[in-house]
């Protein structure tokens, strides 16, 4: 099948897979035409690498998992491992986003939204946090 039709059937799109052949993680194979020619193999591991990057596995992650996919002498301990680590990757992603959330909460609550123009959330920015959000009634005055 052509780049298009394995796009469809893998779900992810064409650009996604010259760039997957550019760096090496499918070889599909070229026709006389120059062509690109995709078999069920290759269509299968398509699908495998946008499941593996929806999840959100980055490309050495990918072509690990794939090589493990493909070696049917792999331990399993191999890709949880693996998995185990872009787990807490993950994990500390969200505590970031977490301590981020709560930030902009206390900066949001601090703010009067109101006709005066002094604002905790424009101070917090200007000072590049600065001023933490330990103090924002100090802000809430005036």
């Amino acid at each position: 099948m052509n780049i298009g039709e394995a796009a469809q059937a893998a779900g992810v799109p064409a650009k996604t897979i010259r760039y997957y052949e550019e760096i090496g993680l499918i070889a599909p194979r070229r026709d006389t035409n120059g062509y690109r020619s995709f078999s069920g193999r290759d269509v299968h591991r398509l699908a495998f690498l946008g499941r593996a990057r929806a999840l959100g596995f980055g490309i050495a992650e990918c072509r690990a998992l794939l090589g493990l996919y493909e070696d049917d002498a792999r331990a399993s301990e191999d890709v949880k491992r693996l998995a185990l680590s872009h787990l807490d990757r993950i994990d500390a992603r969200i505590a970031e986003l977490h301590a981020l959330r709560a930030t902009l909460a206390e900066l949001v609550d601090a703010c009067a939204g109101d006709h005066r123009p002094d604002c905790p959330i424009l101070a917090d920015l200007a000072s590049g946090g600065a001023e933490k959000t330990a103090s924002p009634a100090v802000h809430r005055a005036g």
